[in-house]
């Protein structure tokens, strides 16, 4: 309710920009919370490395909600650029009006969204009154907002291909064995635990291999302390498994993929996904993907590049109130069919190294820059 009115308020207040985008604009200021540890976040720096390297990049905005996200007094924005802003619709209000109040006159404003549901919540409506356009980095995401901003939206997926994926770090720098088939699934406790499902991915590994010593299975958790009692759900699921790792440090993106590249497996059993960062940065780093076979990471997979674990649809139950919307519904995967993918895998070293090879030229061929380019240009930016 506190959400809802602050961003009422706030769409009321902030500078909005022209009815009328300008046709070309020079360039592209990158706008979000550039240092945060999010999939947002990190998806804001992916964008805008991709836009600096091919030259559009008119500097970039750390823009978001007070508190949150330290932003300057009077940020430099060269008019003429377009401001891509990549803050979920119900922040962006909230955001820009710590903006000038002139700030985006005269300038393009899209907003790259991120959502995980068939549907988007009243709560996003003010926010699409705030942009030019809609870039959704999914199919599925993009009808999910098609409501919003019909005739706006278009699909633009994190060009991740088109960066360099640094990964530092082995198994002995993690306190890991060697020789033994390593099982990861990563996760922010802020993006919900109701829709990552560790529980899930926990009761998977253990229907797989039960306490089997030359299988291990990490789980990479962030942002643990805003969470005590997520914590301790996970802990109590682990219970005393002794083949259950559980890392929850923050570590930087370099290292976090690191992780990812000394695993024989990456899983992720969510429940709803709008693209899924770290699927597909596992993928591109050449690991093994396990995921449910429905929602955002469907753009980058298919029963021939990743171990997709069958699901039926329910209603979604979410406590934390993000996604209770009514209506919605989201996958719960077969943990049993997810536990038999594993075992396969780990048993079947040449089927997972064929996996992991046809996934990486997948992903590469599905999540590359052609389509960002080809936004930037039917947007007018040059």
């Amino acid at each position: 309710m506190r959400r809802a009115a602050l961003s009422r308020v706030a769409a009321a207040l902030a500078p909005r920009p022209d009815a009328v985008p300008p046709v070309k604009s020079n360039g592209v200021i990158v706008a979000g919370e550039l240092a945060g540890a999010s999939g947002l976040a990190e998806s804001a720096r992916i964008l805008h490395q991709v836009i600096a390297a091919h030259g559009l990049a008119r500097g970039s905005l750390p823009l978001g909600l007070p508190g949150f996200v330290d932003m300057p007094p009077a940020p430099d924005m060269p008019p003429g650029a377009a401001l891509l802003a990549v803050v979920n619709a119900p922040i962006l209000p909230p955001a820009l009006l710590r903006l000038p109040r002139r700030a985006l006159r005269g300038r393009k404003v899209i907003g790259f969204w991120a959502w995980e549901l068939p549907f988007a919540p009243p709560l996003w409506d003010d926010g699409a009154r705030f942009v030019h356009e809609v870039w959704a980095p999914s199919r599925f995401t993009a009808a999910a907002l098609e409501r919003l901003a019909p005739g706006r939206v278009r699909v633009v997926p994190y060009p991740i291909a088109g960066v360099d994926l640094p990964a530092g770090g082995g198994r002995a720098d993690f306190g890991l064995p060697e020789g033994v088939f390593i099982v990861t699934t990563i996760f922010n406790l802020a993006s919900s635990m109701a829709r990552k499902n560790p529980l899930g991915a926990i009761a998977a590994f253990k229907a797989a291999f039960a306490a089997r010593r030359d299988c291990l299975f990490v789980l990479k958790l962030s942002h643990v302390e805003a969470y005590a009692d997520d914590l301790a759900l996970i802990r109590a699921a682990i219970g005393d498994a002794p083949n259950i790792r559980l890392i929850t440090e923050t570590i930087p993106e370099t290292r976090l993929r690191g992780l990812i590249r000394l695993s024989d497996v990456v899983l992720s059993l969510h429940r709803a996904e709008g693209f899924g960062l770290v699927p597909a940065a596992a993928m591109l780093l050449g690991r093994a993907v396990v995921a449910t076979g429905w929602s955002g990471n469907m753009d980058f997979m298919s029963e021939e590049t990743a171990g997709l674990v069958p699901y039926r649809l329910v209603d979604v139950e979410d406590e934390r109130g993000t996604y209770a919307l009514k209506g919605a519904r989201w996958a719960e995967p077969d943990v049993e069919a997810a536990a038999s993918l594993l075992r396969r895998l780990a048993d079947d070293g040449a089927g997972r190294a064929a996996m992991a090879a046809a996934g990486q030229a997948y992903a590469r061929d599905r999540i590359g820059v052609a389509p960002l380019l080809a936004a930037l240009d039917a947007a007018g930016v040059a």
